[in-house]
């Protein structure tokens, strides 16, 4: 036989023996090999080259040729490519939301994330009401398909105006809302109106869903109702979604006749207000939602206690009148069926004690604290960077960068400067205007660790515009 085809039996047999030997054995030696299949030491020095490129097999000179954990298990491997055929183009692109998830690194100041620290997280607290939630009777029966009507009724209340119980389903948390929402009120391939900048996960929801996000201008006071007029008339859009209420990321509050001209122009063009009231909780007086000025089933209202509770804490409220809440509740029922009860009966249970207005009153205060600081450091260290407006209260303060800043290359220099910040190109649903950061002060353990991490900023865009 000629020289490949010696090669190639003799990395078969060796094959079979790795596998058979299993991860960490050693092969026989060279000169083993050599006599026992009176092959040259070429042919058998080909062969363990060609196992060693599978990964198979690790040699280590003076020692041997030995099996490695991969052993086996190259040629066996499934070829999953036909999935790619088989799934289409309908992509979820979960890169926003991940990066917003982003856990900070030992070491490295968090000036990112969406949720109150675990110091200022009331867990004792929400320990004790789950505590007597569960020795509730029929803690852990099936809730009402809507969700429990006690906790239904809290959050209409909170909604104000008119709004019931009835009009009220309890789902899984902000997202899964947003999620539900865009399913139920817009066709795949159609088009839904967004403020730009806005929140990534309500882009992330939409493309998800199917649907074309529009870019609608927002000013210091929120979305511009002239120009959602117009965007409803070129696009004829039937959604508008929107947080009119310390609007992430730039902290701006519709004012109470702005909210009015929304909702008229919405009522003129046939179409929802998706009212995502994220930051409710955030701020000491919150102005009237949406929804409770609605009289026509314009609104569907969205409020979740996540923010202002923890992360775990998937309970949130959508409200809505009409056909639209019928098509809610069917999606709602058809996806997940129902919220788990023993966490409706804590959600209820904390809001119905003393601890929930103590919580409030303690974030309130942090807020303000944590975003004086952020301002007075990003003044100290970092004049050039121009806060969007000083919010009324929530997690975030939007910066924009002078206009020759690479906002990614800042980015990246920040990270390795011990430092997280996010983008704000994940806040534009088509091209940004110029470099923008959100920068949290939230996230970090104590306002000087949110100072220092606004030194370290700074460090990186002086890295970046001295060269140095």
């Amino acid at each position: 036989m000629n020289n490949d085809s010696s090669i190639a039996q003799i990395a078969a047999i060796l094959r079979e023996e790795a596998g058979r030997l299993g991860p960490g054995a050693r092969l026989p030696s060279s000169r083993e090999i050599m006599r026992r299949h009176n092959v040259s030491p070429v042919t058998v020095s080909r062969a363990i080259g060609q196992l060693a490129a599978e990964g198979r097999v690790v040699t280590k000179p003076g020692s041997g040729a030995f099996v490695t954990q991969r052993a086996g298990r190259a040629q066996d491997a499934p070829d999953l490519s036909w999935q790619t055929v088989a799934l289409g183009d309908r992509v979820v692109d979960d890169r926003p939301v991940s990066t917003l998830l982003e856990s900070a690194p030992e070491g490295v100041v968090p000036l990112t994330g969406g949720y109150l620290r675990p110091g200022l997280r009331p867990d004792r607290q929400l320990a004790v009401a789950a505590a007597r939630a569960v020795r509730r009777p029929d803690a852990w029966a099936m809730p009402p398909l809507t969700g429990l009507p006690e906790l239904r009724r809290w959050f209409a209340t909170q909604a104000g105006g008119d709004v019931t119980a009835s009009d009220t389903i309890i789902v899984s948390g902000g997202q899964a809302a947003l999620t539900h929402a865009f399913r139920a009120l817009a066709a795949p391939g159609t088009p839904v109106l967004v403020e730009t900048p806005t929140y990534p996960g309500a882009l992330a929801a939409a493309k998800a869903a199917g649907l074309r996000a529009t870019a609608v201008p927002i000013d210091r006071d929120g979305v511009r109702p002239e120009l959602l007029a117009e965007a409803f008339a070129v696009t004829g859009a039937r959604v508008f979604c929107c947080q009119p209420t310390l609007h992430n990321p730039t902290g701006a509050t519709l004012p109470p006749e702005r909210r009015e001209q929304v909702l008229e122009v919405a009522r003129a063009a046939g179409a929802f207000v998706v009212e995502d009231d994220f930051a409710r909780y955030l701020t000491p007086q919150p102005p009237p939602s949406l929804a409770s000025m609605d009289r026509h089933g314009t609104v569907v209202h969205i409020v979740s206690l996540t923010k202002i509770l923890s992360p775990s804490m998937r309970v949130a409220a959508v409200i809505a009148r009409g056909p639209a809440a019928h098509r809610l509740r069917a999606g709602q029922l058809v996806e997940s069926f129902f919220v788990a009860r023993p966490l409706q009966e804590t959600a209820l249970e904390f809001v119905g004690s003393p601890a929930w207005r103590r919580h409030l009153a303690a974030v309130h205060a942090e807020i303000a604290t944590r975003r004086d600081a952020l301002v007075a450091a990003l003044a100290e260290h970092l004049p050039d960077a121009e806060p969007h407006l000083l919010p009324a209260g929530g997690l975030h303060v939007w910066v924009r960068l002078p206009a020759e800043v690479d906002e990614s290359a800042l980015v990246e220099a920040a990270r390795r400067n011990g430092v997280l910040v996010s983008p704000g190109r994940l806040y534009y649903p088509s091209e940004p205007p110029g470099p923008r950061l959100r920068i949290t002060h939230m996230a970090a353990a104590h306002v000087a660790e949110l100072r220092e991490g606004v030194r370290r900023l700074a460090e990186a865009m002086a890295t970046l515009t001295t060269g140095r």
